[in-house]
């Protein structure tokens, strides 16, 4: 058997997203083959602090917890990066690791999935899973991303934005606004936060106003969107240049709308996949799901959540999500299982489109020669 490919899983991290990004590294470290990888997990902690170590801790109410004896504890705190930075393998060796061949990062949200960790791994060179820096952080700022999808022409919700300064030195002219443009109810969010953390359903000016400072704990801009009573449809997308998309599956939210609740807590939000659509509209979707990738220059994958108007069947996009939820009960495998790739293929699938990326940026000649 030839050498195993050696995965580095990078989770937990500074995020409101923390909790879920464990249960992502969990679930993923849990279903490689290791007959064909190495892993090692590199666990971020909530002050940003990096731990490096050989296993995942499952114990209940410990999970993401690195299990280290004394030597490896000294050497994460010593050399917690070696395996990424050093790949001569000196480093490497004096954490008692090999270099790494591939990240796989597992970062929910802010410092993961907004690009940054991205550009750290484009400049140390390394092969990394999922989308590069640009997507990333188009996927992760909400009014960029809508920005990108007005050119392209897809259709979407109304919606109005602001930042801090902006709310401060005229709130009145935003809330008017919102009123006349959108009315309520309304959603208002983070610019910059996934899993539904910081959102609000506001039915009058008293909530909307506590919903936007609610938002601005967890950003400096807000985005604030129509409401629509739509059934909530999502679609997997998985590739570089060249994407495919899963079948859709639709989401039945246990509250009033799909928050961080209905999504991990309460268990009792109910999925249907495939959705049940007419052939046609299914197709459709898939086709503005794959758009939605390009359009932002996604790669490896992501997924796209899309509203479909009761009253009409309109459609409108809501957003791509360049590093979705991966336990094998989330969305995305669950799609991708349902169009015919498992949960283990769809591993190594991606660390095929992570290997397939580096060797095509490899070609490209930045305008250097040599040292």
């Amino acid at each position: 058997m030839g050498k195993k490919v050696h995965v580095g899983l990078v989770y937990g991290g500074k995020s409101g997203e923390h909790d879920v990004s464990l249960q992502t590294a969990f679930a993923v470290a849990g279903e490689f083959d290791y007959a064909k990888y190495e892993i090692t997990p590199f666990y971020i902690t909530k002050l940003g602090e990096w731990r490096q170590g050989p296993l995942l801790n499952a114990r209940p109410g410990s999970i993401g917890e690195m299990k280290l004896t004394a030597a490896q504890s000294a050497a994460s705190a010593a050399f917690p990066l070696a395996p990424l930075f050093d790949q001569s393998g000196s480093g490497a060796g004096a954490a008692g690791l090999s270099p790494i061949d591939v990240v796989f990062p597992l970062l929910h949200g802010t410092f993961g999935e907004d690009g940054t960790i991205q550009g750290m791994l484009e400049m140390a060179n390394i092969p990394y899973v999922g989308a590069g820096v640009l997507a990333s952080a188009v996927g992760m700022d909400k009014i960029t991303m809508k920005k990108v999808f007005a050119y392209e022409g897809l259709p979407q919700c109304v919606f109005r934005y602001f930042n801090r300064t902006q709310w401060e030195k005229d709130s009145a002219f935003f809330i008017m606004e919102v009123e006349v443009s959108l009315g309520y109810p309304c959603f208002i969010k983070p610019a910059n936060l996934g899993s539904s953390v910081g959102i609000s359903k506001a039915k009058n000016r008293e909530e909307l106003i506590a919903a936007v400072d609610h938002a601005f704990r967890f950003d400096r801009k807000v985005v604030v969107e129509e409401f629509v009573d739509a059934r909530e449809i999502e679609v997997s997308v998985l590739g570089n240049d060249e994407p495919k998309a899963s079948v859709p599956g639709e989401i039945a939210p246990s509250n009033e709308f799909y928050d961080y609740k209905a999504k991990y807590i309460d268990g009792k939000s109910t999925i249907q996949i495939p959705a049940l659509l007419p052939s046609a509209v299914t197709e459709h979707i898939r086709e503005m799901a794959v758009q939605a990738f390009l359009a932002i220059d996604g790669s490896g994958l992501s997924r796209v959540d899309f509203f479909l108007r009761k009253s009409d069947g309109q459609l409108f996009i809501n957003e791509v999500n360049t590093l979705p939820g991966f336990t094998p009960f989330s969305m995305y495998p669950l799609m991708w299982k349902e169009t015919g790739l498992p949960y283990r293929d769809l591993l190594d699938k991606l660390i095929e489109l992570a290997f397939k990326r580096y060797a095509d940026k490899q070609s490209i000649d930045y305008g250097g020669s040599g040292n």
